[in-house]
């Protein structure tokens, strides 16, 4: 697919890895940066979830030049939706 995903995510989220386990089924290549680990990542997540640290936290740029979007616990759909942009 088009496009770059970068999922923010720890250790220990199930819902992390479910929707890696979904995106890598479906060919979606992606980064993944654990907020544990990367303090910097950690504030770029409470800063687009209202001060949460939400993960997963994806991160969509479109490879048609649109707008990148930032989704909170997304469904697989909505990523693929994002790339489509």
């Amino acid at each position: 697919m088009p496009g770059t995903v970068t999922m923010y995510s720890t250790t220990w989220c199930g819902y992390c890895r479910r929707l890696k386990s979904q995106m890598d089924r479906e060919g979606i290549a992606y980064t993944e940066i654990n907020i544990e680990q990367d303090p910097e990542s950690a504030k770029f997540v409470e800063q687009v979830n209202d001060g949460n640290q939400l993960v997963p936290t994806v991160l969509v740029v479109p490879a048609s030049g649109g707008e990148s979007v930032a989704m909170g616990n997304p469904s697989l759909a909505q990523v693929k939706q994002a790339l489509e942009a």
